[in-house]
């Protein structure tokens, strides 16, 4: 459901830990299909594990590319 990866994804940005959100995006990959977000985000299936890792530390366009793949979008909000 986008309504729930959107919400999971927003209160993980909320967290002071930047491993939280990429845990939650690892989720939403997961939940989607990690082959299939792979192959849309014009990365191996590997380096999408190993982006989304708790030692992984990805590059802004990895970030931007996998939200693409799962139908998503970053946005930056002010408090």
């Amino acid at each position: 459901d986008r309504k729930l990866a959107v919400g999971y994804l927003n209160a993980a940005a909320e967290d002071e830990d930047p491993r939280v959100y990429l845990s939650v995006l690892r989720t939403v990959a997961e939940a989607q299909g990690m082959a299939k977000v792979a192959k849309a985000a014009g990365i191996s299936r590997e380096s999408l594990y190993r982006a989304l890792s708790p030692a992984g530390n990805p590059r802004l366009s990895i970030l931007h590319a996998i939200l693409r793949a799962a139908g998503l979008r970053m946005t930056v909000v002010s408090n």
